[in-house]
């Protein structure tokens, strides 16, 4: 049986985190020394390395170290959990606790704000850490223990995963309010293959908006391209340009006199948008608690203002 304490696998965790022994003892205000035992005395009890030691370039995992590391974040997420459950009200006590959450980053001021107002109501006691990425960095956020849940695209999901989803997000046209089509109830890939476009340049979405075009035999004429929804909001309300985007954030309707939205013909099916879970994994209460009230969000039609069909 290991002889380990929670004190050295937060230790070892925050040294793998940080890519170091010296700010490892700085985040956690402790002298390097114990970080030194602590990372000797679990590496001597798994019988293993879980990092290698160069003089001068400081300290770096193993492949057995980073496995070693995933697994040691699994089980601190849970005993974080189980402290927070165990110190519930055992009969109909307010649930508390906090709850990790990766984020889409251009999706996230969309669906965020109604999930948070009906969670905080209900849930007085509940606290909010939000990691905010591509497509990518949440989905290995999920796996790597960092986030208890994930706010991503289903086209993301592996059998690792386990995905509820909540809505889908067919893709639109934004549009200067100055841009002639913007007259128009709707636009087609083929008119706007003529215009300007100013591309989401992230991991999968760009490969996203490319095959739509590509699946009817046309290619954009990209001109700008940036990696945040703000400039490119900037950008298209200049006049330098229109941009495809799915989830519809509600204060674009603040901007009629300068943005229009319109729907796409005939469009590719929507990609769905949901929440993920590493599957077969029990749920601490918090989390289901805070599950729960996505989908009862869902039934209520929460999400549709930010869908545009």
């Amino acid at each position: 049986m290991l002889n380990f304490t929670l004190k050295q696998l937060k230790y070892v965790e925050a040294t793998g985190r940080l890519g170091s022994i010296a700010k490892a003892a700085t985040d956690l205000n402790i002298s390097q020394s114990s970080i030194t035992v602590a990372i000797n005395s679990l590496e001597s009890e798994i019988g293993y390395d879980l990092f290698t030691r160069t003089p001068a370039k400081g300290i770096k995992l193993t492949p057995a170290g980073r496995d070693g590391l995933r697994i040691i974040r699994a089980f601190m997420d849970q005993s974080r959990h189980f402290a927070a459950e165990i110190q519930q009200e055992p009969l109909g006590g307010d649930v508390s606790g906090s709850v990790r959450i990766a984020c889409y980053a251009t999706a996230a001021p969309s669906f965020l704000p109604p999930i948070l107002k009906s969670l905080t109501l209900s849930h007085k006691n509940i606290s909010i850490k939000f990691l905010e990425g591509d497509m990518e960095d949440i989905i290995e956020f999920l796996d790597q223990g960092e986030a208890d849940l994930a706010f991503c695209y289903r086209e993301m999901m592996s059998d690792r995963h386990h995905f509820m989803p909540l809505f889908e997000a067919p893709p639109y046209a934004l549009l200067s309010i100055n841009n002639p089509m913007s007259n128009s109830a709707t636009t087609s890939l083929f008119e706007l293959s003529k215009e300007p476009m100013i591309m989401l340049d992230l991991p999968r979405a760009k490969d996203y908006f490319m095959s739509l075009f590509e699946q009817h035999g046309l290619k954009p004429n990209i001109v700008h391209s940036s990696r945040s929804v703000e400039i490119i909001r900037t950008l298209v309300a200049s006049g330098y340009g229109y941009s495809l985007l799915n989830i519809f954030p509600p204060d674009y309707l603040k901007d009629v006199s300068t943005f229009q939205i319109l729907p796409l013909e005939h469009p590719a099916p929507a990609p769905v948008f949901g929440i993920a879970v590493i599957a077969r994994t029990k749920q601490p209460i918090i989390v289901k608690s805070f599950l729960q009230k996505c989908l009862e969000l869902k039934q209520r039609g929460a999400f549709k203002p930010m869908v545009v069909l």
